[in-house]
């Protein structure tokens, strides 16, 4: 016997007929962890041919909700109901053969396999008996149907953060699911790739199937959404048409209260750029894990007092260029100089206590112990310091009251410090490791897209951050895919593509047509 439901007045505005079924309704979804309440009585709706997006701050509930309907936890309370009837989805598997496929904000991919070998596994349509270029020759086709740029052969654990991405993405929508869950989705897409993702999208729903599209970048929800639900502390606040939705008005219902969206960022009265570099790369050539050329002839200079943008497609060479700057990757040629001195030869502890802090692009991977405690991961950097290692001994109080010092001065929510840190929503984890790595940045701080899955709130306090270290007498060196961001908060800007900078130029002179066109290979000059 179908369940009850109960329509929501914002559905008149997608022209449904009183009485039509939906995909997915939630009714007092209810979930608890240990001194936190995730999700408190959530009800949400959502119909065929929807896209319906679901916007909160970090640590709002969303990511808890959308276990609950992927079978991932089990509700305290609460009921789901999919096509008209109650079910239970005690496991994912339940999930995906009801229909409900998500990408995670967090990649679950085998590092070791290829891209097709991931989008293959688990899959009933995998052929029993397939080579690896049968595989590889699949997926490309897949890709090119979605419109997903995908390197079938490559292996996962070599990939850039964005182009794993794409293969998580690509895993997904191969299985067709009738519901799909996108969890920060374009958070590493490029402008170009995202209107490609979202042109797949559109034709996805256009079939009667629904998206839940969960993303900070309020700009594209306003875009892509039929439909937008806000969480905050854990309850559904507003559910209404996207017809006629304003950033502003959005932002507000995720935080309660007024914010500014963009901003820019200037120098405080009496600063100034120091003459000499604090860091200084002559000629640097690079390979990355394959031994493939990743960075080729690259010379810049970071000078203290001033935020350096790097702007640039996915898989251009940052991650190998945030490596070498923190001592994580050596060059095959070229210098690295700190304060005048060579450290070419200097590995990522040296680079560190010579004042180099550094928020990785991937901070569940490279800047976390995901099974170690918020405690522990909070002060990792700190061991060998007086306060808590000197003479060798571990003192565990000092540790934990710098731990709950470190979390406040960084807004990070911590139910329970002894609890393992991948258990923090994604916001919080890189609120910690930026919180971490600007205490010990005395010199540099490398920012490898750090408001990669915030919230809109969040994003405003971490660049207000950024701007007073610089104002501070610290150097910046900023990763970025938002080109608003970097214009917003850089003093220069340089443009990598293919591993060479394309030209830097002072933020004041740049403009977004002007960047686009050098991150697709175009010199500054030319």
């Amino acid at each position: 016997m179908p369940a009850a439901t109960s329509r929501d007045p914002a559905e008149d505005a997608l022209g449904y007929p009183p009485g039509t079924p939906a995909l997915v309704e939630l009714q007092g979804i209810t979930k608890a962890f240990p001194g936190v309440l995730a999700n408190d009585a959530i009800d949400l709706t959502v119909m065929p041919g929807e896209i319906h997006a679901l916007l909160g701050e970090n640590g709002a509930g969303k990511s808890t909700l959308m276990n609950i309907l992927t079978g991932i936890y089990q509700p305290d309370a609460g009921t789901i109901i999919l096509d008209g009837y109650a079910r239970g989805l005690p496991s994912p598997q339940t999930a995906i053969a009801a229909g409900i496929g998500m990408v995670h904000q967090h990649f679950k991919l085998v590092p070791a396999f290829t891209a097709a070998e991931n989008i293959h596994l688990g899959w009933s349509r995998t052929p029993w008996r397939a080579s690896a270029a049968a595989l590889e020759a699949r997926t490309r086709a897949l890709a090119a149907r979605f419109n997903l740029a995908v390197r079938p052969e490559a292996i996962v654990g070599d990939l850039s953060a964005g182009e794993q991405q794409r293969v998580e993405i690509l895993r997904v929508l191969a299985r067709e699911a009738r519901i799909l869950i996108l969890d920060e989705p374009t958070a590493v897409l490029t402008p170009a790739e995202a209107r490609e993702l979202f042109s797949a999208l559109r034709s996805f729903r256009s079939g009667g199937n629904a998206v839940i599209f969960i993303s900070h970048k309020l700009d594209e929800v306003v875009a892509i959404a039929d439909r937008i639900s806000v969480l905050r502390c854990g309850r559904k606040v507003a559910t209404r048409s996207a017809a006629g939705a304003d950033e502003r008005g959005l932002a507000t219902l995720m935080v309660g209260h007024d914010i500014a969206l963009r901003r820019k960022r200037p120098r405080a009265a009496g600063t100034s750029v120091s003459r000499a570099p604090v860091l200084e790369l002559e000629g640097v050539s690079v390979h990355d894990d394959r031994g493939l050329p990743a960075l080729r002839d690259v010379s810049l200079s970071l000078h203290v007092g001033e935020i350096l943008g790097i702007a640039g497609v996915a898989g251009n060479g940052q991650r190998e260029l945030s490596q070498v700057v923190t001592g994580m990757r050596r060059p095959a040629q070229g210098t690295v100089r700190i304060d005048g001195r060579l450290a070419a030869r200097s590995g990522a502890a040296a680079f560190a206590a010579a004042g180099i802090g550094h928020i990785p692009e991937d901070r569940l991977r490279s800047g976390l112990a995901p099974d170690l405690s918020v405690s522990d991961n909070a002060v990792l950097r700190e061991y060998g310091g007086a306060r808590i290692g000197a003479g060798g001994l571990f003192r565990p109080r000092a540790a934990a009251e710098l731990a709950r010092t470190i979390a406040a001065d960084a807004a990070v929510m911590v139910p329970d410090f002894a609890m393992p840190v991948r258990n923090l929503s994604g916001g919080n984890q890189q609120r910690l490791v930026a919180g971490r790595e600007i205490r010990i940045a005395d010199r540099v701080l490398v920012a490898a897209y750090p408001s990669r899955g915030l919230d809109v709130g969040a994003i405003d306090t971490l660049l207000s951050y950024l701007a007073e270290l610089r104002d501070r007498g610290r150097a910046v060196l900023l990763f970025s895919e938002e080109l608003e961001e970097i214009l917003e908060l850089a003093d220069r800007i340089a443009v990598l593509f293919a591993g060479r900078i394309m030209g830097v130029m002072p933020a004041a002179e740049a403009d977004i047509e002007t960047l686009g066109l050098m991150m697709g290979g175009r010199e500054a000059h030319a």
